[in-house]
C-alpha cells in the first residue's frame, strides 16, 4: 500500500474518536495488552512520562518535549488529536514519524490488528511505542488519549506521572462529577512513581490529597509557588519570574500557560534530581523554542496582525473560560467570533460564557461529531450571541476576514477541528 492508501485503511478499519466520538472508544485494557505483548513491550526499552489532565496535557507535554531535546535527550512526543497531518501524533526530536515506517507497520502487523480489531487509537499507539524503540529514544512523553485508568498509554511504568488539572469533559465515559473524572484520571498513578498535580481544589484537591496520604510521592505545583509573577510580552510571548529562572520566556501564548509552566518546571525539579540532567540552559531554550523545537499549534495562536487573528483549540468550559478573559484583556475596535463546536460537548455552558459584543460567524468542522451550524445558532440565541451560519470553516473565516477592519480582532475556535480546518484554508505549513 502506498501511504496514503495506509491512511484511508487505518481510518476505514479502525475510526477515529475525534471523527466520530464515543462509538470509536472502547472500554478496557485487553487489547492493549495484547498488541503490546506482539510487539515485544517496545515502550520498555526507554523512559517514559506520563501526562493526563482535561486541559493542559498537550501544552505540558511539548513543553517537557522541548525542555529534554534541548538537553540533549533523543526525545519522542505521543500527543492526539493532530490538527493537519496524522503524523503530528508522533514525533523524535520535533520530527514527525517516517511515511515509510507508517506504511511498513501496517503490513507487517495487518493479519494480528485484523484478528484483535483495535481502536484507532490503541493501534496509533503500539504504531508511536514501536517507532520510538526503533528511533532508539532516551525518553518518550506520552499524552494520555481519554481519561487514564483505562487509556491505552496505562501499560507504560513512566519515571514520573503528570495530572495537570481536572474539569468537565468526556463526561459520558469518564463520570458527571469532578471527582469521578478524578479517579479515572489518578488511574496513570503507579507505585513509587512520582506524580505531580498541576492544579486541583475543592472535591478534586481532598480526592489528591487522600492519595498522598498513601504515597508521598504526590506533588502539588501549586503549592510549590514556582512562579512569583508573569508578564505578556508584545510578541504573545509569557515572561514568567521564577525562583531558579528569572526571566523565563515560554513561546506559548494563552492565559493557561500560565499554570502549565508551573506545572511542568515542578515536573523538571523532581526529574533533574535523580533521572535527567537539565540545565537552566536546556529550560530556557526549551521554554523560549517550544513551538519551533516540537510544531506545536493551536495554543492562542496568532496567525495574523491588522486585524489580529488568533486560533485557539480550547474547547470544553474550563478552557473557554481562560480564552473570554483573554480577548476581554484584548484591544480592538470589533470583536469577530469564527465559532463551531463538537456534538457531545457541553454546548450550553460554554455558550453561557461567550461575550454579547461580537460578531458570530457559526460554523461547522469537517467532521462528523460536528454541532449542525444552524442547531448552534439557535442555541446561541438563547444567549444574546448574535451572528450568521455559514456551512464550512472556509466560508465563515472568509467572511470574518472581509468584514473585519485593521483595528479588529478575528478569533477562531470552539473546536480542535475548527482550528485544523482555519490552518488548512491557509496552508499552514508543519
Amino acid at each position: 500500500m502506498t501511504y496514503d492508501e495506509t491512511l484511508e485503511y487505518l481510518y476505514q478499519s479502525a475510526p477515529m474518536f475525534q471523527q466520530v466520538g464515543s462509538s470509536a472508544y472502547k472500554e478496557g485494557m485487553e487489547n492493549s495488552f495484547l498488541i503490546d505483548k506482539h510487539l515485544n513491550y517496545p515502550h520498555t526499552r526507554y523512559k517514559t512520562i506520563h501526562v493526563a489532565g482535561t486541559n493542559g496535557k498537550g501544552s505540558t507535554s511539548h513543553l517537557l518535549a522541548s525542555v529534554l531535546q534541548e538537553a540533549g535527550y533523543k526525545t519522542g512526543l505521543y500527543t492526539s488529536p493532530h490538527l493537519l497531518d496524522f503524523r503530528e501524533r508522533i514525533k523524535v526530536n520535533g520530527e514527525m514519524i517516517d511515511k515509510a515506517f507508517v506504511v511498513d507497520f501496517i503490513e507487517r502487523h495487518r493479519a494480528f490488528f485484523e484478528s484483535v480489531q483495535p481502536s484507532f487509537f490503541e493501534l496509533t499507539t503500539g504504531m508511536a511505542f514501536a517507532y520510538f524503540a526503533e528511533q532508539q529514544v532516551d525518553v518518550a512523553v506520552i499524552e494520555v488519549g481519554l481519561g487514564g485508568r483505562l487509556d491505552c498509554t496505562n501499560v507504560i511504568t513512566p519515571v514520573i506521572s503528570i495530572i495537570t488539572n481536572i474539569s468537565f469533559d468526556h463526561i459520558q465515559l469518564l463520570g458527571n462529577t469532578l471527582t469521578a473524572i478524578a479517579k479515572e484520571k489518578a488511574g496513570i498513578i503507579k507505585p513509587d512513581v512520582p506524580v505531580v498535580i498541576g492544579e486541583a481544589k475543592g472535591e478534586v484537591e481532598d480526592f489528591f490529597k487522600g492519595l498522598s496520604s498513601l504515597n508521598n510521592l504526590i506533588i502539588f505545583a501549586q503549592e510549590q509557588k514556582n512562579i512569583l509573577s508573569a508578564k505578556l510580552l508584545p510578541s504573545g510571548c509569557w515572561e514568567f519570574e521564577t525562583p531558579d529562572y528569572p526571566g523565563l520566556v515560554c513561546e506559548l501564548g494563552g492565559w493557561t500557560q500560565e499554570k502549565n509552566a508551573a506545572t511542568v518546571l515542578c515536573a523538571i525539579n523532581i526529574l533533574k534530581k535523580s533521572i535527567f540532567s537539565l540545565s537552566s540552559e536546556a529550560v530556557y531554550r526549551g521554554f523560549r523554542y517550544v513551538v519551533e523545537n516540537t510544531g506545536l499549534m493551536g495554543r492562542w495562536q496568532i496567525v495574523g496582525q491588522c486585524p489580529k487573528i488568533v486560533l485557539d483549540t480550547g474547547h470544553n468550559v474550563a478552557g473557554i473560560e481562560y480564552i473570554v478573559r483573554q480577548l476581554q484583556s484584548e484591544k480592538y475596535d470589533r470583536l469577530h467570533i469564527v465559532f463551531g463546536m463538537v456534538n457531545d460537548k457541553d454546548i450550553t455552558s460554554v455558550l453561557r460564557l461567550l461575550p454579547q459584543e461580537a460578531e458570530y460567524y457559526f460554523t461547522q468542522a469537517s467532521i462528523p461529531r460536528a454541532l449542525d451550524a444552524h442547531l448552534l445558532a439557535k442555541q446561541a440565541m438563547e444567549f444574546d450571541l448574535k451572528g450568521k451560519v455559514y456551512p464550512t470553516v472556509n466560508e465563515a473565516f472568509s467572511a470574518a476576514k472581509r468584514q473585519a477592519a485593521e483595528k479588529d480582532f478575528i478569533f477562531v475556535g470552539g473546536s480542535t477541528f475548527v482550528v485544523a480546518d482555519a490552518l488548512k484554508i491557509m496552508n499552514y505549513e508543519l
